[in-house]
């Protein structure tokens, strides 16, 4: 597939470098090429500057948000949850009107403090406001609750041996979501149903900011036994 990856922080590079050796035709989506290309200093999570990675996956297309958008068949929503609105209307709402958009942001809000809490939360979640939003697109939830590297090689952890999530209103969509997450070697892969369910996903999240505190580790998932 033609796939868009939008967003250059760690998980946005992680999903295109391990999507494009898969096979697929892969382009990073961001505000605004040159910009990006041209900082220097680590993110505010300690991540190398995109150019560093750039260098190394020059195979990977670097393109404005709706230069991006308009080639994919897929779009990947990697932006972080407070900008995903803000980045999907920069992709314009006609180069997402008919496609999978896959969200696997996270609507997590830093203005009280660590740890965040959601916003929004319980009554509604970030995945639904982008399909509302964007009510032509094909919305589906999934890989937010685990890090970037079991999204991309959940082997190496327990096997493989834990639980993903999908939630979407899109049954077409959501089958082919489910095929890519095979494809990067998810087994136990969950339909908990239609977008509003997106909320329980993006409710683990509260608790899984504390496994990690309290690990002192990211590299865990959850595994729903039954």
């Amino acid at each position: 597939m033609k796939i868009a990856v939008l967003g250059t922080g760690f998980a946005g590079r992680t999903l295109a470098g391990a999507l494009s050796a898969l096979g697929h035709d892969v382009v990073v989506g961001t505000r605004d090429p040159g910009e990006t290309l041209a900082r220097t200093a680590p993110d505010a999570m300690g991540t190398p500057p995109f150019s560093e990675w750039h260098a190394a996956n020059q195979h990977i297309a670097l393109e404005t948000f709706a230069e991006a958008a308009a080639g994919a068949e897929l779009i990947v929503n990697a932006t972080n949850g407070a900008g995903a609105l803000t980045a999907l209307s920069a992709a314009r709402s006609a180069n997402l009107s008919g496609k999978v958009v896959v969200d696997v942001s996270n609507p997590l809000d830093f203005s009280q403090g660590m740890p965040p809490v959601l916003n929004p939360v319980n009554t509604d979640s970030n995945a639904e406001r982008i399909q509302r939003a964007f009510p032509e697109a094909r919305v589906v939830k999934t890989l937010n609750t685990m890090n970037a590297g079991l999204m991309v090689d959940p082997g190496r952890l327990g096997g493989g041996d834990h639980s993903v999530f999908v939630s979407g209103d899109d049954a077409g969509a959501k089958s082919t979501v489910t095929a890519l997450l095979r494809e990067l070697g998810h087994r136990d892969i969950i339909d908990l149903g239609d977008i509003t369910t997106a909320r329980g996903a993006e409710m683990m999240l509260p608790v899984w900011l504390r496994l990690w505190s309290a690990l002192g580790t990211p590299d865990f998932n959850f595994k729903i036994v039954r």
